[in-house]
């Protein structure tokens, strides 16, 4: 006769992974699911982009036909969801690091799935009081260098700025800004590789030698282009596709140390299950790229 315990679904992890390879002791790399979306202000709804991600992935085949071998078996060990603190952005972010600062202390390789973009801070803090020399490679439609918006320095249309004061940043896929970030931009000499009409975007080889050694990458999934990844939070029109992100990707794993990533933004109900799937597949891409 079966136990009990043998009745029950098991938790969901990344990729339906089961034990030995969902096992945190042994996995190399930990997924931290964060759904929050509490300064968000347009679409609201990428509190439930971390599940949505989840969910997808359990039909990803394991067999990458690029890298021709099983990703999963570096061990991908999925968390619990962090609970959602909706009385401070700071202090949610607080949250992240905390948790974050911990798993560094286990030598894990980080990988958030948002939420809302403002909790990218976390995890940067976190990875910067190990690895001195980093730098955060952003894709984004939008630049986020705003100092303040709707009253909090920690709005997810701040987030780069906060990350800025703590190392270099690297904008890609820029398509939408305020005065106010045009003329911060400007008056610090900061360059940006946009993704508007009339400009061609920089080879990976060109965005990659601006990066210092160590890289963080935040992916705001409304870089790539709406008429793939429609279910977004804030949609810009034109953008990035599939390959051009995935061919910068891989110059940068190849030629730099990528320490940690998220994927931030989606809104589930803003388009349909293709696009968690997108960020699914391309967490697992990533992983890849990053972790051997």
């Amino acid at each position: 006769m079966q136990n009990v315990e043998d009745l029950l679904s098991p938790l969901q992890n990344f990729a339906g992974l089961m034990s030995p390879y969902a096992d945190l002791p042994t996995a190399k790399v930990v997924i931290l699911p964060v759904p929050y979306d509490s300064t968000t202000e347009w679409h609201s709804g990428t509190r439930e982009g971390p599940q949505a991600i989840i969910d997808a992935s359990q039909y990803l085949e394991f067999y990458d036909i690029e890298l021709k071998r099983e990703i999963y078996k570096v061990g991908i060990h999925t968390l619990p969801k962090v609970q959602p603190l909706l009385s401070s952005p700071e202090g949610m972010i607080d949250r992240v690091y905390r948790i974050a600062t911990e798993l560094t202390k286990q030598a894990k390789f980080l990988v958030m799935f948002g939420g809302e973009h403002s909790l990218s801070l976390g995890m940067v803090q976190a990875l910067k009081e190990k690895n001195q020399d980093i730098c955060v490679l952003q894709l984004d439609a939008h630049a986020d260098l705003r100092d303040e918006y709707l009253g909090t320095k920690y709005s997810h249309a701040c987030v780069m700025r906060r990350i800025l004061e703590l190392c270099p940043i690297v904008q890609v896929g820029i398509r939408s800004l305020s005065w106010e970030e045009q003329k911060f931009l400007t008056q610090n000499n900061m360059h940006l590789f946009s993704a508007i009409p009339g400009s061609d975007l920089a080879s990976p080889e060109e965005i990659t030698a601006s990066l210092r050694n160590n890289v963080y990458i935040s992916i705001d999934l409304d870089v790539f282009d709406p008429s793939i990844v429609p279910a977004v939070g804030t949609p810009e029109p034109g953008g990035l596709q599939w390959h051009e992100v995935l061919n910068l990707l891989r110059t940068v794993t190849l030629h730099k140390r990528v320490i940690g990533f998220d994927l931030v933004e989606l809104c589930p109900k803003e388009g349909p299950a293709s696009c968690a799937f997108l960020a699914a597949k391309l967490a697992y891409k990533l992983i890849g790229y990053a972790v051997t």
